[in-house]
């Protein structure tokens, strides 16, 4: 069945000679393998919407089952900024690569803004780091182990005093033991990441390094405890 769909492109892999099999994420269809024929041959009108990391709108003969094959397709935005800038670069790769795990257990449609959201962020001047934590903490909701950082995981209090990532869960005063002290306002940060639209982001002033590390810690160790995923960031002492 041909049909248009809005996607970006997270792998590329040769295929045959002259040809590539795209994985395109997608808000139709979740992710998708899409055979791009004759795209590695210079004169492919293919060759441009055949690349990795590109954001467009492709027209392909959709097969449910199998491998879809592309028609054509016109850049929606060539993230120009982006691939032209190796720290954004390295940010992007990092929210790629955290999504392809993610997509290997769960392949949601609603994946897609959320990617699509946080990668024209990072092109529009958006601070990349805080992006990408932005995303790593939403896909834990996809994960299956989402956070609760408003009430104690113990007792319902609402006077959180921190996250405890043995138990895991935020916990009061009352019921806190020993473990980490994160400040009051990483944890604001961490709930506003979970609940925030990325795409009505229009203001991201993080200059804390304490709360930047704080932030990272979390997502490293919450990661690698209760998803198996390793993260790509230094640890801080506790």
């Amino acid at each position: 069945m041909k049909e248009t769909i809005e996607g970006i492109i997270l792998n590329e892999t040769n295929y045959g000679e002259t040809s590539k099999i795209l994985n395109i994420l997608t808000f139709d269809h979740g992710y998708i393998s899409v055979m791009s024929k004759g795209s590695r041959t210079m004169k492919s009108k293919l060759r441009g919407i055949s690349m990795k990391f590109v954001y467009a709108s492709f027209t392909i003969n959709y097969k449910e089952k199998g491998i879809s094959t592309l028609i054509e397709g016109s850049i929606i935005n060539s993230l120009k900024n982006t691939m032209t800038d190796f720290s954004k670069m390295i940010y992007l790769n990092r929210i790629v690569n955290i999504v392809k795990q993610v997509l290997k257990d769960y392949n949601d449609k609603n994946l897609f803004p959320i990617v699509r959201d946080a990668l024209l962020k990072i092109e529009d001047g958006f601070d990349p780091k805080v992006i990408s934590m932005i995303v790593e903490v939403k896909l834990l909701t996809f994960l299956g182990v989402k956070p609760n950082f408003l009430e104690c995981s113990l007792c319902g209090s609402q006077e959180i005093l921190t996250f405890d990532l043995n138990i895991p869960g935020s916990v009061c005063k009352n019921c806190y033991q020993e473990s980490f002290l994160f400040s009051k306002n990483t944890l604001k940060l961490l709930n506003l990441f979970q609940n925030i639209d990325i795409f009505k982001i229009d203001k991201l002033n993080l200059t804390s390094n304490k709360i930047i590390e704080e932030l990272e810690f979390f997502l490293k160790e919450y990661y690698e405890e209760y998803t198996g995923i390793f993260l790509e960031i230094k640890k801080i002492k506790v």
